[in-house]
């Protein structure tokens, strides 16, 4: 009669044998990874050098061995300096002449301060210390541009207003309209120059009779600290027909 031994297979001969086959694999991936890497370098180590000797490689470590920059032109201009250009003189070449004939002229160069004199300047300051440029132009006289910016701190007030005639032609066609006027009021309250700006109706007389009316019109002078100034002004004259 035969006898059969049971021999125990599991778990446990399962874990060994995986164990046993993941050790040599990887193993074998590490010296294949190795071997690869040995390889490579191996191979750029000697095409290195073979196409560093084919191509006559030369290594410059230090910048005193670069030399010169090359020329930026394929060929320089050559430049020849043992034969140099000679123009003609444009004036006559003097001639010599006898000695009898030679006018002696004495040549007087002036001092500096008779230079001073010469080129005395037209202003100078009272005490003769120096130059000064004095600007004397009437106060009257001076007029601001239109658009040149004055501090005031008052405005001019109108005190009498001209009424404006009206046009003859703008009447007989029964048209109205407005000027705006841009007036400059000196210190005196009177008006210096007076212009038109705008017009709602053109080419009908308005603008005329406005400015003509303005030179007429009175106020009280602008005031800054406390003195009376010239500024230009804007106002607004309105031509309107009387219905009967």
């Amino acid at each position: 009669m035969a006898q059969v031994i049971n021999y125990p297979y599991g778990a446990f001969e399962m874990k060994r044998t995986y164990q046993k086959n993941m050790l040599l694999g990887s193993a074998a991936t590490v010296l294949l990874t190795i071997l690869i890497i040995f390889t490579v370098w191996l191979y750029k180590v000697i095409t290195y050098e073979e196409i560093g000797e084919a191509r006559n490689v030369i290594r410059i470590k230090t910048i005193a061995e670069l030399g010169a920059p090359p020329s930026l032109s394929a060929k320089p201009p050559q430049i020849d300096i043992s034969k140099p250009k000679v123009t003609a003189p444009k004036v006559g070449i003097p001639t010599p002449v006898a000695d009898d004939e030679v006018v002696d002229e004495d040549i007087v160069i002036a001092s500096r301060e008779e230079l001073q004199e010469i080129n005395a300047p037209i202003f100078s300051s009272e005490d003769g210390s120096g130059t000064e440029l004095l600007i004397d132009i009437p106060e009257e006289d001076y007029m601001p541009s239109p658009d040149e910016f004055v501090a005031v701190e008052i405005q001019p007030e109108q005190i009498y207003e001209e009424v404006p005639e009206y046009p003859r032609l703008a009447m007989a066609g029964g048209f109205t309209g407005y000027v705006i006027v841009q007036a400059y009021v000196d210190k005196n309250g009177n008006v210096k120059k007076a212009q038109a700006i705008k017009c709602s109706r053109e080419n009908m007389g308005f603008e005329e009779k406005a400015v003509d009316a303005a030179y007429k019109n009175k106020f009280r002078p602008a005031i800054q600290n406390g003195n009376p100034i010239g500024v230009w002004i804007s106002y607004r004259v309105q031509f309107t027909l009387e219905k009967n």
